[in-house]
């Protein structure tokens, strides 16, 4: 089968990282495969993995089991396994320069900090492939980065993070449905409007029918740091 598109969500395993800020590559990529019926289970290396097929188009949603630091050795087994190029996959990641609520689609760059992306790049030596940035916020001082990503989102903050994590997987879609290039001006562009008003996830980018079902195969776990 090919893949027309590798969507990785970052983070970390295990329930005790499922609700930080952390995890909220995790959150999306699990909300994407819930809302096309699919299933998560074991893939053919150290990561989840679960098969979509939506807008006549095929996707493969994964989830690293390396922890964080280490999300690159999954993704490059990803990409070899399935011979994609860097350039058709989008790595769903935290990002604490934007407020909570808001997502940015961006093509390369450097890692900006983030521990995950900068493993990937060290795994792929490149840094051409997408990323789907969500924001955290930035609510910390020196030196508490860690504690921060690694802490929850606060009660007050949930119904922005739900809108968000809506309008991280209705992107997706809109990536399928018309391709990348059109759809990052629409993607954008919605972000930018978040951080201005109060808006509803309906009033998003659209929806659209899909089908989609469980990819298999056995894995192996990695252990690293949380962060």
């Amino acid at each position: 089968m090919s893949i027309d598109w590798l969507i990785v969500g970052l983070g970390n395993p295990g329930a005790e990282y499922a609700a930080t800020r952390h995890n909220i590559g995790y959150r999306v990529a699990e909300r994407l495969v819930q809302q096309h019926k699919g299933t998560f289970t074991p893939g053919r290396g150290p990561w989840l993995e679960a098969s979509l097929r939506y807008a006549r188009k095929e996707l493969l949603v994964a989830l690293p089991t390396t922890y964080m630091n280490r999300s690159g050795v999954a993704v490059r087994k990803l990409l070899a396994l399935h011979n994609v190029p860097p350039e058709q996959l989008i790595a769903i990641v935290d990002e604490f320069n934007f407020p909570v609520g808001r997502i940015h689609l961006k093509l390369g760059g450097s890692d900006g900090g983030h521990n995950g992306i900068a493993s990937i790049i060290e795994e792929l030596g490149t840094e051409r492939f997408w990323r789907l940035r969500c924001g955290i916020g930035r609510d910390f001082g020196p030196g508490e980065l860690v504690r921060y990503v690694l802490a929850p989102f606060p009660p007050a903050q949930e119904p922005l993070v739900e809108q968000m994590i809506a309008d991280a997987t209705s992107a997706l879609e809109l990536i399928a449905r018309i391709g990348i290039s059109r759809a990052s001006s629409q993607i954008n562009a919605l972000a930018k409007r978040r951080t201005h008003e109060q808006a509803t996830p309906s009033q998003g980018f659209g929806g659209g029918s899909g089908d989609g079902s469980a990819g298999g195969g056995s894995g192996d776990g990695a252990t690293g740091n949380g962060c």
